[in-house]
């Protein structure tokens, strides 16, 4: 058991306009199972680049242990999986590796597959179990559930039960209070270190801006009064100086006089103490602005149909066919392992031409909105993407102001933007298309876990018709009013 030490990190990119990390402090001990949580654009792959010296800083970092990172670089992917593994766990027995994998029920057999016919599930779980074997090696897991199923997520989660020594960058509400024992938080003003769930976590987050908030609601009425009390004593002040002209005792109303300026600097003192603590307050508040959306209503009650469907590739179904309909107000959540052609079921249902059996049928003239899971396609301006995909450019932008965007990434080019950010601008788009259908594929990949709970909101608010695929077990268990499983 170590120490890794961050002592005044200070940290910005030349791009950027000011100081992404600020004098940050903090200690933690290797064996712990750390959760590193913030929003989109707050610098939690940044602070993991840091950790494994990826760029220059001030200040110090030490640590004892050296650092590995998830996901791990595959240079050539047509090798045996085999060969690619020794090549992250060179020292490890075929034993180690054969148990790992037991753990996460991955067959032996898959070692002997070039690695790039291995579903994006099995890459995550080998490479996962490999880097594990590196003895003395601290793992910084960034966001590991992107490309799991929910009940892959569910075996990671109970294997990284079993280890320690690593911090993991997740946004799965669920993920993250299976497996981890403390937070890290990069909050807006600091960062912020606590032992347990992230649940008691964000229950002790929220308890302390709602004292906070309560707290500044008091300070703000302490500062109304005393700029009242102020302004009086200085009209006060002002007809007692006024009256010294003539007056018979000039002494008597000077020191009157005195004595209204003295409370005055009382009052003044006062008032800038309160105003210093509540500029104390608050620092770290999350707004999560309830976001809005307007469907269209069809005249027809059945808006999609799916009879004996199945996805084919080669003439060969990836999955047995299924019979649903998605109606009016309903929200179908369509579950399955990696593979089983979730995504490629949305895209029948927009309408593209994908190899299937049975048939899929959609009402007269349904205008629907998709969320693609792939956002590499994004580049150029916000306001030209506005313009190109037809939506209205002020909206868009406000859209996105309440999912955190800064002002100053409006003037960036969206290739410059995190995996989250890009995220949001799709699901942006999509709020602002008015649409009968609203078909979402993996929309919260790479969002944050205040986003995430906007999103819940905004759907349960308003019941837009929706086709979608997540695992996020949390948001679809609070959103989907059926289930398709394939």
């Amino acid at each position: 058991m170590s120490m890794i030490k961050v002592e005044n990190l200070t940290f910005s990119y030349p791009s950027s306009g000011g100081n992404i990390f600020e004098n940050v402090n903090f200690q933690i001990d290797t064996d712990w199972r750390l959760g590193l949580v913030g929003r989109n654009g707050r610098g939690k792959t940044t602070l993991l680049e840091l950790l494994l010296g990826k760029h220059e800083y001030k200040g110090k970092i030490i640590s004892s242990v050296q650092f590995e990172y998830f996901p791990y670089h595959v240079y050539d992917k047509s090798r045996p999986a085999t060969v690619v593994l020794r090549e992250v766990c060179p020292l490890a027995e075929d034993w180690e590796l054969i148990r790992e994998l037991s753990y996460l029920e991955v067959s032996a057999d898959v070692l002997s597959r070039p690695f790039d016919t291995l579903s994006s599930g099995e890459q995550t779980k080998i490479l996962l179990a490999a880097l594990f074997l590196n003895n003395r090696r601290f793992l910084l897991i960034d966001e590991p559930t992107n490309h799991l199923d929910a009940s892959a997520r569910e075996m990671v989660s109970a294997y990284l039960r079993k280890k320690k020594g690593f911090i993991l960058v997740s946004h799965d509400r669920r993920f993250l209070d299976s497996c981890v024992d403390h937070i890290l938080s990069i909050n807006r003003a600091d960062i912020e270190l606590q032992s347990g769930s992230f649940s008691s976590w964000m229950a002790n987050f929220e308890r302390r801006q709602e004292s906070e908030a309560a707290q500044n609601e008091r300070l703000k009425r302490d500062i109304k009064r005393l700029q009242q009390s102020a302004r009086r004593s200085a009209v006060w002040s002002d007809r007692v100086e006024a009256s010294k002209t003539g007056a018979a005792d000039k002494g008597f109303v000077g020191h009157k006089a005195a004595k209204m300026m003295k409370r005055s600097k009382v009052i003044e003192a006062r008032q800038q103490r309160a105003i210093e603590q509540k500029s104390e307050l608050l620092k770290n508040a999350e707004t999560a602005q309830m976001l809005k959306i307007l469907p269209l209503t069809h005249h027809f009650e059945t808006l999609v149909s799916f009879s004996a469907a199945a996805v084919s590739y080669g003439g060969r179904s990836v999955c047995r066919p299924v019979t649903f309909t998605v109606q009016r107000g309903e929200r179908v959540a369509i579950d399955g392992i990696n593979g089983s052609g979730k995504s490629s079921l949305l895209r029948l249902a927009v309408g593209e031409p994908i190899e299937h059996t049975g048939t899929v049928s959609t009402a007269s003239g349904l205008i629907i909105s998709y969320v693609p899971q792939d956002t590499s396609f994004l580049r150029g301006s916000l306001s030209d993407f506005a313009r190109e995909s037809h939506i209205d450019e002020a909206l868009f932008k406000a859209i996105l102001r309440k999912m955190d965007f800064e002002r100053m990434q409006f003037e960036k080019d969206m290739r410059e933007f995190s995996c989250g950010q890009k995220k949001k601008v799709l699901i942006a788009k999509s709020l602002s298309e008015q649409a009968h259908l609203y078909v979402w594929d993996e929309p919260l990949n790479f969002i944050d876990i205040y986003s995430r709970m906007q999103i819940e909101g905004l759907i349960k608010e308003f019941s837009p018709a929706m086709l979608f695929v997540e695992h996020d077990r949390a948001f679809r268990d609070a959103v989907a009013t059926k289930l398709i499983s394939l």
